[in-house]
């Protein structure tokens, strides 16, 4: 038997678009009166999900990732194609849709399990679990119309997400009401990908498709122009929403670049080439317009000699060279610690510290150094340096990033809970 889940062919869904509202209206009733535009939201689309997959759909506003799940759905009909899908669906899409605001709370959870097929013994089972889910108390047998906006969200994910479905749709939704209920959402999905659920999860947050995700799609103009690993999709990603060529990979000159003392005012150590010293990664991915480079970059302790393992309790410095291909004013340095599936564990950059950076003309080459202790949990990770800027429109540009440059691994002297090492000051005092 398949273990597919659901199987998409050839999916096209097109929008008829008038300039005047009344050429809708000559339309429906002359039948060659033609005076609309089409607008394909998906284009030919192709994809098979299978059971267990957590799926994350990648892609910028109007790339058709909301078209496509209310077509997996039911909500939208496609113009043409196919979509079979083997389960039941459970969809954290429009919250509260099936509501009616006249019924009590309670009276919707009948009838949005009524909407997903449920017969009222299976409603009945599911009630406390949903009643205890949403935790409104006695607004439960009032009138949805009289809900506050979170109490309404409050209910309705309890009401979608506790139906026991087979694959769950979710789209920009894990965030609904106040901490304590945020996090209950959180530990739901995750019992959801425990289970084995199928997942389809659209959000903007990488992160969580990062965190939650096993494999990625990216739509760009309703067409899927990625389909793989979620790190190769995310890096793919981050191109696109700087407005990049995504199939861009600047190749790692072979051939170290020449500082001369003309070109850089700075002391013995930093005419040396630093990445000589350490663990490069020979999968770096790199790009942006070239406006600046990354040319050298490296780690080091407190004495100022170059590390590649270090501990979590010390001081070290981040350091890089950047020169400029033409002038560039208040240009944004950046460096950045991930894991080894990409997603990004901590860093910094001149913007976020408040620095101003000043400008720069074509042929400056500048040392930037970044000095903390890097309190993480002991393993192995990428160091990513870059340098970027804001254009005249307020839209972030991508000088040049070396994303995964370096290969690190920090170690620790004494043990860390978590992610986070904390050096806490502990007084134990008796008092009785």
């Amino acid at each position: 038997m398949s273990d597919t889940v659901i199987k998409i062919s050839n999916l096209i869904k097109e929008y008829k678009m008038y300039s005047r509202k009344k050429d809708r209206l000559f339309e429906a009733i002359l039948p060659f009166y033609k005076k609309h535009s089409t607008f394909k939201a998906l284009d030919n689309l192709n994809l098979e999900i299978k059971k267990g997959e957590v799926l994350g759909i990648l892609g910028k506003n109007g790339a058709g990732k909301s078209t496509l799940l209310k077509m997996i759905t039911g909500v939208v009909s496609p113009t043409s194609g196919n979509i079979e899908v083997n389960g039941k669906i459970s969809s954290l899409l429009e919250l509260g849709a099936a509501f009616n605001p006249d019924l009590t709370g309670y009276e919707n959870i009948y009838q949005h399990g009524q909407v997903m097929g449920l017969t009222d013994e299976e409603i009945k089972s599911k009630e406390k679990e949903i009643i205890d889910f949403a935790d409104i108390g006695e607004h439960l047998s009032q009138p949805v119309k009289t809900y506050s906006s979170g109490m309404f969200a409050r209910l309705a994910f309890a009401c979608a997400i506790n139906v026991d479905p087979d694959i769950l749709i979710v789209d920009e939704v894990l965030s609904v009401g106040d901490m304590a209920f945020q996090l209950k959402c959180f530990k739901k999905f995750e019992q959801f990908k425990n289970n084995g659920k199928t997942i389809i999860f659209v959000t903007h947050n990488i992160n969580d498709v990062m965190t939650n995700c096993n494999r990625v799609i990216i739509l760009e103009n309703g067409k899927k122009t990625f389909d793989g690993t979620v790190k190769d999709g995310v890096d793919r990603y981050k191109k696109i929403i700087v407005g990049l060529d995504p199939d861009e990979n600047i190749k790692n000159e072979t051939e170290e670049i020449e500082i001369s003392n003309s070109e850089i005012n700075s002391n013995e150590n930093n005419l040396k080439t630093w990445k000589k010293d350490f663990n490069q990664n020979p999968n770096m991915i790199e790009y942006g317009n070239r406006e600046a480079e990354v040319i050298d970059y490296g780690i080091f302790d407190k004495e100022g000699n170059p590390v590649s393992i270090f501990d979590n309790g010390d001081y070290v410095t981040f350091k890089s060279k950047v020169k400029f291909n033409k002038e560039v004013k208040e240009p944004i340095f950046t460096v950045t610690l991930k894991d080894f599936t990409g997603k990004d564990i901590t860093g910094t950059n001149s913007n976020i510290e408040k620095i101003s950076t000043g400008t720069y003309k074509k042929g400056d080459i500048v040392v930037t150094e970044f000095t903390q202790k890097v309190p993480i949990a002991p393993g192995k990770y990428t160091l990513s340096f870059s340098c970027t800027k804001y254009n005249a429109k307020g839209e972030l540009e991508a000088l040049n990033r070396k994303y995964d440059a370096l290969l690190v691994e920090v170690i620790t002297t004494k043990s860390t809970v978590g992610l986070v090492r904390l050096d806490s000051k502990i007084n134990i005092k008796k008092i009785n």
